[in-house]
């Protein structure tokens, strides 16, 4: 047999052209000309069997698109996940009116399967049929097949997924309570954080990405006081930034975050940002399949890949539950992304395995300009076993899903719960549903909108698999009535603290095991963060500290220097160096360092003086230097 990586394909390429510069012009090229004329009667999305195996070849093989699904993407690759790629041979792609398609093999950098990359794009609502073979150890082979229908895309990348008042363009300036100033960094305004409460608490910074507010968004770090560490102005105005994080990538801690749009090596779609300890880019993650990333998953794995989720909208007949049958519906799934090849590994839509009936949402209304939000999938777990859990918040639902096969074990809430819900576990409109070790699951319950429960809260359930019964183990509601109509997380900390973000409703708060709130804060009225985290952090920024020097009046002699460093954790002090030149700074002053800015007085230096700061750490030593500023005349 003919491996497939050994096809040729140059005699399919224009002399010159390079087969990433033809892919992406075949990309924008088939988004551009997607269908944009609403049909009377629009295809059916749903397959006519749910919850069907992924797996081929005896099981060898989890592929992609899935079997007999409806919703594929007319730029697809065909992901091919369990062997290395040296053992798939034969591999025959064929479209119901495009023909047969050429491309090439490429493999995964985990070297556990690859993808089959199309020259050209698929058409909309054809079939597409694969045929491949696995070559086993003793030289035989074993065959597989599948198919599945490219669906009609409406509006390519544009589905909403926030249900929130995202997307503002602002550009007034907001009020001055409403965000901070620094003398230093003037080109920082990040929005204000008032803290009401900060007993004992656990170890780390706190992590948010503040927007919806007037002023600048960004991803911000505060300390657990609730000072400011970091912020990230992101410009154009109106480019937001969500879950911001640190996670573990090839074996050190980094920044990450979604981020719309983000523009970087000609792309100006939403793509997911990797930053490392000094706040440099090291990577930009994008969605496959001709797909943009949303804003609600971004977890690196153990394997060096990553689990996004993506909203795209599709024509759908919505009839059977109501709608229109020439609608459109929200097509909601999960991508497991190879981080070194940026190719798919592994993708599963919500529409090929729970029905659409199954939604608290209603189709009624639903058009292209507002599709029907069955599913909304806001949170991918990795559980112990390796399987995926999967939140729905319009199906008020977590399912367990078998990564190898695709197919859904078991769900926990919704209009058909595996588990007999105990009392105060049903949840409504939830998001961030995650196991814990113990194996409890905890959500954050948003109970709206619209609003089902008097107040949003955190909860944990504790699962008997035995008896399939769910059980309410612990929750919290804050002093303070909150209702959060969207977003929000639960983060179970070491010891068994609670970080909760509140989205909406712009709070953040940490509770003991207890219940005692330990520390809360908020961010201006109209401002959300859609999650909040607390993370051990260490920050060396690739900038230098900043200082300004400012002349007292005339009735009060001397200077004052403001210096910060935006990122730097390990600063625990501030040495001034001042001189009548540049060339004659010698120490006259320090300071312990205070929150973001410090400022720090110098009865004997006058303006027109020269002043540098250096950044000291706990032992004493330089980690940074400024630098060097004229004093500037009093005001």
């Amino acid at each position: 047999m003919t491996s497939a990586l050994a096809r040729p394909l140059a005699r399919a390429l224009p002399a010159g052209a390079s087969w990433l510069a033809i892919l992406a012009a075949l990309t924008l090229a088939t988004a551009a000309n997607a269908s944009s004329t609403q049909q009377t009667v629009s295809p059916s999305c749903v397959p006519p069997h749910l919850n069907v195996s992924a797996a081929l070849a005896d099981k060898q093989v989890t592929v992609s698109p899935a079997p007999d699904t409806l919703d594929a993407s007319a730029n697809t690759q065909i992901s091919m996940l369990g062997v290395p790629a040296k053992e798939l041979s034969d591999i025959t792609v064929k479209g119901s009116r495009t023909g047969l398609h050429f491309g090439r093999i490429v493999a995964y950098s985990q070297g556990d399967g690859a993808s089959f990359l199309p020259l050209r794009p698929f058409g909309d609502g054809e079939v597409v049929t694969v045929h491949a073979e696995v070559l086993e150890e003793d030289g035989k082979t074993t065959p597989f097949a599948w198919r599945f229908t490219i669906a009609v895309r409406d509006n390519p990348g544009t589905a909403s997924a926030t249900n929130t008042a995202s997307g503002t363009n602002p550009t007034p300036m907001p009020a001055a309570k409403e965000y901070q100033s620094f003398h230093s960094a003037p080109e920082l305004r990040p929005p204000d954080i008032t803290v009401s409460s900060t007993a004992s608490t656990a170890s780390g910074d706190l992590f948010l990405a503040p927007y919806s507010g007037v002023g600048q968004y960004g991803p911000m770090i505060l300390n657990d006081r609730g000072e400011l560490v970091w912020f990230k102005p992101l410009s154009p105005a109106g480019t937001r930034a969500a879950n911001f994080r640190v996670q573990e990538y090839e074996g050190k801690p980094v920044l990450t975050w979604w981020q719309d749009p983000l523009i970087a090596a000609g792309h100006q779609e939403a793509g997911e940002v990797i930053a490392g300890s000094n706040y440099q880019t090291i990577a930009v993650v994008r969605a496959g399949n001709g797909y943009q990333p949303d804003l609600h998953e971004f977890q690196i794995t153990a394997q060096n890949t990553a689990l996004i989720t993506v909203y795209d909208a599709i024509d759908c007949n919505l009839s059977a539950v109501g709608g229109p049958a020439g609608g459109a519906i929200a097509d909601t799934l999960l991508q497991e992304i190879d981080l070194k090849t940026g190719l798919v590994m592994y993708e599963w839509h919500s529409l090929d395995h729970v029905p659409l009936q199954n939604a608290y949402d209603s189709a009624v209304h639903a058009s292209r300009r507002e599709p029907f939000d069955y599913f909304h999938i806001n949170s991918i777990d990795v559980e112990q076993n390796g399987d995926l859990l999967v939140d729905s918040r319009n199906t008020w639902a977590a399912y367990d899903v078998d990564l190898k096969t695709g197919q859904v074990r078991w769900e926990l809430g919704g209009k058909h719960s595996s588990f007999k819900l105990g009392a105060g576990t049903s949840t409504a409109w939830q998001h961030d549903a995650e196991q814990q070790p113990n194996g409890a699951i905890t959500f954050f319950d948003n109970g709206a909108s619209p609003q089902v429960h008097p107040q949003s809260r955190a909860i944990e359930l504790t699962l008997n698999t035995a008896s399939m019964t769910a059980t309410l183990t612990r929750s919290y509601e804050h002093k303070n009535p909150l209702v959060a109509g969207s977003q929000g997380n639960v983060q179970v900390l070491p010891g068994g603290d609670w970080m909760v973000g509140w989205g909406q409703a712009g709070y953040l708060s940490e509770i003991a095991s207890s219940g005692q709130l330990l520390f809360n804060a908020h961010l201006p009225p109209g401002w959300e963060s859609y999650r909040t985290f607390a993370l051990p952090w260490s920050g060396q920024p690739s900038q230098p500290p900043v200082v300004t020097a400012a002349a007292s009046s005339t009735a009060h002699p001397g200077a004052t220097v403001y210096a910060s460093w935006n990122g730097a954790t390990e600063v625990a002090s501030w040495q001034v160096l001042a001189g009548t030149s540049a060339a004659t700074l010698a120490p006259v002053s320090s300071a312990p360092k205070t929150g973001f800015e410090t400022a720090i007085s110098l009865p004997a230096v006058s303006a027109g003086s020269y002043v540098a700061v250096q950044a000291l750490s706990s032992a004493g030593g330089v980690i940074g230097a400024s630098a060097t500023v004229k004093v500037a005349a009093a005001a």
